[in-house]
């Protein structure tokens, strides 16, 4: 009865409160991005969520322009008690998107001013990556996501979720499953006392060290599937407009590491998988920069491999496969004639390395 009355209450909402089933912009605030750093993030427990409204509906919006439903999300809290919030939610993305390519489509979560206290922050839209074809893939690239925050705390973080899904309608719905929700960008960028900022630039005007270690990170996973100039799964943070900013790698399941059925790399790469490595970075001559990478990556090593032996939802196949990926990482970087023919590649002016993938689109 409960459950009913808030959702007859959340679709009023939508049409009286809500211009056109358009939210309000999403803003971060310090409240929201504390709230956020202490409880929805702060925590590797499994969360499991309901989902509940018209999900047919909104799982059947697959072309066109996305349009936000009436949803109630519901929890348990710490004390066990059921929690339930009034949100919107729309699909999203572009290749995922497409139901000819993806089982569900990543969905965005919008969360109104609520007056009940909850793990959400108010007024802010958070990604919720769904299962594409797999929920194993989903488990693969949330790894991924654990593994960069090792490596700087800018960096987005991700929280992997049970996802239950309840049609009012009493449509059949699936078992639950996994999906993963990620940081706001503005949250991250507060986080870390920084703006986003949206202007395209060349890789070469960002900071240079933490590019380095994003980029050769990008290379440690296998993923070609990112660029600076096209703001293609980057974000860029500064301290303010007019900083030099960094850039923060997201959307990772292109990559070798996740090993999902639909990756392949680009035509103009050139490459057989995305099994393949290929450092994406610029060309960098005196390849002395990237000691204090290679110093670094060799002192994490250790942490990166327990991420995947630890985790006792993968089984042991690809435990196996992922430990032997990350050993051709650590042979090639500790080689020096190997780790010069992988890191002095964008300076072949035969080759791919400086190839500008066109047409992307962020996901």
């Amino acid at each position: 009865m409960k459950k009913d009355i808030l959702l007859t209450l959340s679709f009023a909402l939508f049409f009286i409160v809500e211009k056109a089933q358009q939210p309000v912009k999403a803003t971060a605030s310090k409240s929201d991005a504390q709230s956020s750093k202490t409880s929805l993030f702060d925590s590797d427990k499994i969360l499991s969520i309901t989902l509940e409204g018209d999900i047919h509906k909104l799982l059947n919006n697959r072309t066109g322009e996305t349009k936000y439903i009436p949803i109630i999300l519901s929890y348990r809290g710490v004390d066990s008690n059921e929690i339930s919030i009034p949100i919107y939610v729309k699909t999203r993305g572009h290749y995922r998107r497409d139901k000819g390519n993806c089982l569900y489509p990543p969905l965005l979560l919008h969360f109104p001013n609520t007056a009940a206290p909850s793990l959400f922050p108010e007024n802010t839209s958070l990604k919720l990556v769904m299962p594409c074809r797999g929920e194993d893939f989903i488990i693969h690239e949330w790894l991924v996501y654990k593994l960069y925050n090792l490596v700087t705390p800018q960096s987005f973080r991700a929280r992997l979720v049970k996802v239950r899904l309840e049609d009012t309608g009493n449509k059949k719905m699936p078992l639950p499953f996994f999906g993963f929700i990620l940081e706001q960008d503005l949250q991250m960028a507060r986080r870390n006392n920084d703006i986003i900022l949206k202007k395209k630039i060349r890789p070469q005007q960002t900071i240079r060290e933490p590019f380095i270690k994003m980029a050769v990170f990008e290379y440690l996973i296998g993923n070609t599937d990112w660029s600076v100039e096209y703001l293609q799964n980057i974000k860029l943070i500064a301290r303010d407009s007019t900083s030099t900013p960094i850039a923060v790698p997201y959307d990772f399941d292109l990559s070798g590491i996740v090993d999902a059925p639909y990756a392949k790399p680009a035509e103009e790469l050139n490459m057989s998988s995305v099994h393949e490595r290929r450092y994406r970075g610029y060309c960098e001559k005196d390849l002395r920069i990237f000691d204090s990478a290679i110093v670094f990556y060799n002192r994490l090593k250790n942490d990166i491999y327990k991420t995947y032996t630890d985790c006792f939802l993968l089984d042991e196949k690809y435990i196996k496969q992922t430990l032997r990926y990350l050993d051709e990482f650590y042979s090639t970087i500790n080689n020096a004639k190997a780790f010069r023919k992988a890191f002095e590649y964008p300076c072949d002016p035969n080759g791919t390395g400086n190839v500008i993938i066109k047409g992307l689109k962020e996901d």
